[in-house]
């Protein structure tokens, strides 16, 4: 099976130390000073070596990414319960070229 694969070559080629390290790194991962879409990228590319992708549950990644973003960006996706990954990706861009529109002004 996929799963089966997936754990033999994760095995082979990513070392568990290397592993650790890359899941410590997703954990702790927070927008920051960040713009959505670099967050968005560290984010999937963090996450294929967290265990908390093996088993992906759609809203829970969601979940893990709308608590990382930048208090002002969090406040506003919160209530909009978005749980597709790529609609919440879609969603945080404009509301962040909306912030960064109104300021300009």
């Amino acid at each position: 099976t996929w799963e089966v694969f997936r754990a033999k070559f994760f095995e082979k080629y990513f070392p568990y130390d290397y592993r650790w390290a890359k899941e410590k790194e997703f954990m702790q991962l927070k927008q920051g000073n960040m713009i959505v879409g670099e967050y968005a990228s560290k984010f999937e590319e963090l996450g294929k070596y967290s265990s908390f992708f093996y088993h992906p549950d759609e809203r829970m990644k969601c979940i893990k990414f709308k608590d990382e973003l930048r208090p002002e960006l969090r406040k506003t996706v919160w209530i909009l319960e978005i749980s597709n990954f790529p609609t919440l990706i879609h969603k945080c861009r404009f509301l962040e070229g909306f912030d960064h529109n109104k300021d300009n002004k």
